[in-house]
């Protein structure tokens, strides 16, 4: 009679190392397929950003000329007395409240000589 029980062992490790290494190459080809999509996207739109504008796609200067910013007060307009409540459908605008340029389009300023504010050092009021 022959002693094969470590024959089967090594049967049963022979297919696991097999396994194992099959796990091993199918990792590698998974990595391979990431860096090698990763190289491609990069050097797509590393050709995409490399062209430049044509003319036609440069900015342009609007006709009037350079558009400035404009600085005022805006307040809000009033809202229509009556002795019923009103629906946002029934006031001007639909419901968004409208504006209008407000009466002191000067920015306050501080009063020369006065101390801008508590505890800041100033000579203080006049």
């Amino acid at each position: 009679m022959t002693n094969t029980s470590w024959m089967q062992t090594a049967d049963l490790a022979a297919g696991r190392g097999a396994l194992g290494v099959g796990l091993v190459v199918a990792a590698a080809v998974v990595v391979a397929l990431l860096i090698g999509a990763f190289a491609f996207g990069s050097r797509r739109v590393s050709r995409s950003r490399d062209r430049r504008p044509r003319p036609e796609e440069q900015p342009r200067m609007p006709e009037g000329g350079p558009v400035r910013e404009v600085r005022e007060h805006r307040e809000p307009d009033e809202v229509p007395g009556s002795d019923e409540r009103l629906t946002p459908h029934e006031l001007d605008g639909h419901g968004n409240s409208g504006t209008r340029t407000g009466t002191p389009q000067e920015r306050p300023r501080w009063d020369e000589g006065s101390s801008g504010g508590f505890g800041s050092g100033g000579p203080g009021g006049r």
